[in-house]
């Protein structure tokens, strides 16, 4: 779909509210591995709860890091 483009929903409610989207898991798994390049703390928000991410901090954890993963906010 072309930026330009469009979709009109009609109907007889207003939508509202919110909706949360999860973190991407290769985005999360990259920018995991950047922070050994980093000096000091990386913070990371919006991780997904998923088995790549709690590997990853794994393997960095055998790396020599300290991985906190906190509700999705993993600092390393």
């Amino acid at each position: 779909m072309a930026t330009h483009d469009r979709f009109r929903v009609i109907g007889g409610t207003h939508l509202r509210g919110e909706v949360r989207i999860s973190g991407a898991k290769n985005s999360a798994l990259k920018l995991m591995a950047a922070a050994l390049l980093a000096p000091g703390l990386s913070t990371i928000r919006n991780v997904p709860d998923i088995a790549d991410v709690d590997i990853m901090g794994d393997l960095l954890t055998r790396l020599g890091c300290t991985v906190i993963n906190n509700h999705g906010v993993v600092t390393i």
